[in-house]
């Protein structure tokens, strides 16, 4: 999926209104986030910029709200340096940060069936910290008319990520334990939700003032790591998802099940080849090991998304929202993910 400007065409004839409804024309340019460099927060500056062109399979989209998580951190920083080879070698190749979007639809490209100018949607996309975004049309759904369009932006990257790790990596099925630690961040949150939807007894491992939150999300169990070690000898899971990764493969392996699943969502805690090893060790490891280490890729579809909408309006899973920001404060919005310590997810509004 591309989202790039043209500089030389005369741009979209797209009709918004100052309000971001539709019926008046934007012209040919849009405000949006842009860094023209990899590094910290305060290269993140709003700027005029013009407006992306729509591909035939694409959709062009009127964000109102941009879903916001450590992906887009690291993109920024274009670290760890793997990231570089999707955003740019040696500087980002559009600078508009934001993975996740809801919004209206402005117009289609000629190929796209499922949409119609005016249609709320969400999904993913590149670019969705501006006023206009591109995305393909299979990385959007219908926005249900009840979901607000924060709850709706914060959905996406990381309610997918839960999804394919507790469902496709896990296989996690009716009676299984499960234990999700950094149960209270963007991904956590919706995989102690979609644990319980897959009829699992769950634990959530995360800090004192986060015990009730992950409760209340569902989990049957909550495990405060202040106070308690889940490695040290208790309780033995058949799937644990390790959204932290700050202890070993071995310290881990003890709290597993004899044929249990451990399931890697991260390994930037470490830098250089230390990274390297973290990355790799499980996928090394797993072959001569009895447990199921794994890593997986999360990558945006349609029948994934249009799963997580009806559950969205099944109310059986809910976004939690830590902070909403507007387009300006996207630095502030960056710099708070990267503290490591947000609630469920953060959002920009527009």
């Amino acid at each position: 999926m591309r989202c790039e400007p043209d500089l030389h065409s005369e741009g979209l004839q797209c009709k918004l209104s100052d309000m971001g409804t539709l019926g008046q024309h934007i012209g040919r340019s849009m405000r949006a986030m842009m860094q023209y460099e990899y590094g910290p927060p305060d290269l993140v500056t709003l700027r005029e910029i013009p407006q992306p062109v729509v591909k035939d399979s694409e959709v062009l989209i009127r964000v109102r709200a941009a879903g916001l998580h450590v992906g887009d951190c690291f993109a920024m920083r274009g670290s760890p340096f793997p990231v570089r080879l999707m955003t740019g070698l040696r500087k980002p190749k559009y600078g508009v940060p934001g993975m996740d979007l809801a919004g209206q639809v402005v117009t289609v490209g000629r190929m796209v069936t499922r949409f119609r100018p005016g249609d709320e949607v969400f999904g993913c996309c590149m670019g969705a910290c501006a006023e206009v975004a591109c995305a393909a049309e299979a990385t959007l759904v219908q926005k249900p008319a009840s979901v607000p369009w924060q709850q709706a932006a914060a959905v996406p990257t990381s309610a997918l990520a839960a999804l394919h790790a507790i469902r496709d990596a896990g296989k996690v099925a009716p009676g299984h334990r499960v234990l999700i630690v950094g149960a209270s961040g963007g991904v956590g949150t919706f995989a102690v939700q979609l644990a319980r939807f897959f009829g699992a007894e769950v634990t959530g491992v995360c800090s004192s003032r986060n015990l009730e939150l992950v409760r209340s999300l569902g989990a049957h169990h909550v495990i405060d790591y202040t106070q308690e070690d889940f490695t040290k000898p208790g309780p033995r899971y058949d799937v644990i998802l390790d959204n932290i990764e700050n202890r070993s493969l071995a310290e881990c392996r003890r709290a597993l099940a004899p044929s249990g699943t451990l399931i890697c969502n991260s390994g930037t805690g470490a830098s250089g080849m230390a990274m390297a090893v973290r990355l790799l060790k499980p996928l090394v490891v797993s072959p001569f090991a009895r447990h199921n280490l794994r890593r997986y890729l999360s990558e945006p579809n349609f029948k994934d998304l249009d799963l997580l909408k009806k559950l969205l309006e099944s109310r059986k899973l809910s976004p939690v929202i830590d902070r909403a920001y507007s387009l300006d404060e996207t630095p502030d919005a960056l710099r708070h993910i990267e503290g490591g310590h947000a609630r469920g997810k953060v959002v920009v509004t527009l």
